[in-house]
């Protein structure tokens, strides 16, 4: 069994099922024991930097297993799991297990199954699409070393099958989360070396606005503004690929917001509270979770604006919709507003938003 190096299973020459098996077999332990090892900061940057250097798999059939694995279970995984990762964040609350089951299917057909190579590469996607949605759900509820985990375990699927597209999505993800617990040098490490090999251009403008957001998070202006240009450039490229499913939700709207978030780290307030309120209304209703973390964001703009009444506004509507979809990760990010209301108790509205957090 692969032994675990600052808590999660390192990339080797070989990505095998040993590999797979052993992070989702450790991410499921929180739930279970919790005592299961965080990754570290460190760790995830040199899981990163060996995926940066390429090296992939080679997609060799299985001609060996219990039993053959056919195109018709596998179409049908593929369409039950593609209507389990477009769930809306409210309906997903309720369906953890079945996500659970159909990776925990997927990962024994690939480790027990007969197959050829086409239904080896898509077992792999398979099970690198499961675990990344795994693993949203589980950051969500802040269960975040077994988030980690499984985005770690989609790694390892993602790099059998020669994609680098789809290994930078799971790079993009464990960054997003170290910068969401303020761990910006990983973040930002993680990133630059998922840039090295991402193609498709959807995926570059995410990337860069991740980077962007991580820079500017610690005050680097100039690497900062040249991330959202590249981001800006990026999104809406043409190109000859298919869009990589994993990003395909990226639009102006985000562009905006997090460009606004960014400059409003870069003590821009002014310009930052115009992009976010942009991008606010740019966004689709059907992405509510992404419209609580907008709204947090707009509630802080209002309230370098020194607007406490609106930012009380924004902030009561994101605390009430993260706890309606069942995000207590949105909703935490709303509950760290409220130190920065202690000055305007008296404001209108800084009341009901103290009393509603306090239910």
């Amino acid at each position: 069994m692969p032994a675990d190096v600052g808590g999660v299973v390192p990339l080797g020459p070989f990505s095998t099922v040993i590999d797979l098996r052993e992070e989702l077999n450790t991410a499921m332990e929180p739930l279970q024991r919790r005592t299961v090892l965080a990754i570290s900061g460190a760790a995830l940057t040199t899981l990163a930097a060996t995926w940066a250097a390429g090296g992939g798999t080679m997609l060799a059939a299985r001609q060996e297993g219990e039993k053959l694995v056919g195109q018709d279970t596998v179409t049908l995984l593929e369409k039950t799991s593609r209507e389990l990762n477009t769930l809306p964040t409210e309906q997903r609350q309720h369906v953890p297990a079945l996500l659970d089951a159909h990776l925990e299917t997927v990962t024994n057909l690939i480790a027990h199954g007969r197959y050829d190579r086409p239904t080896r590469k898509r077992l792999h996607v398979l099970a690198a699409s499961l675990a990344q949605t795994a693993a949203w759900h589980r950051f969500d509820q802040g269960h975040h070393t077994a988030a980690g985990k499984l985005w770690a375990a989609g790694l390892h699927s993602a790099r059998a099958t020669d994609d680098p597209d789809l290994g930078a999505a799971m790079l993009g993800d464990l960054a997003y989360q170290a910068a969401w617990r303020k761990d910006h040098t990983t973040a930002a490490g993680i990133l630059q070396q998922a840039l090295t090999r991402t193609q498709h251009p959807a995926a570059r403008s995410l990337l860069n606005l991740r980077l962007a957001r991580t820079l500017a998070a610690q005050g680097d202006k100039r690497p900062a503004l040249r991330a959202l240009a590249a981001a800006e450039h990026h999104l809406g490229a043409s190109s000859t690929q298919p869009l990589p499913t994993w990003c395909a939700w990226m639009s102006e709207a985000d562009l905006a917001v997090d460009s606004g978030q960014a400059l409003l780290d870069l003590k821009d307030a002014r310009r930052a509270h115009q992009l976010i309120g942009e991008g606010q209304t740019l966004l689709p209703s059907a992405r509510a979770k992404t419209r609580g973390v907008f709204l947090t964001y707009e509630a802080a703009s209002y309230l370098r604006l020194g607007e406490p009444e609106r930012a009380a506004e924004a902030a009561r509507e994101a605390l009430q919709l993260s706890r309606r979809i069942g995000a207590p990760r949105c909703e935490q990010l709303a509950r760290d507003l409220l130190p920065a209301f202690e000055p305007h108790l008296t404001a209108a509205g800084v009341p009901e938003l103290i009393a509603l957090a306090a239910v």
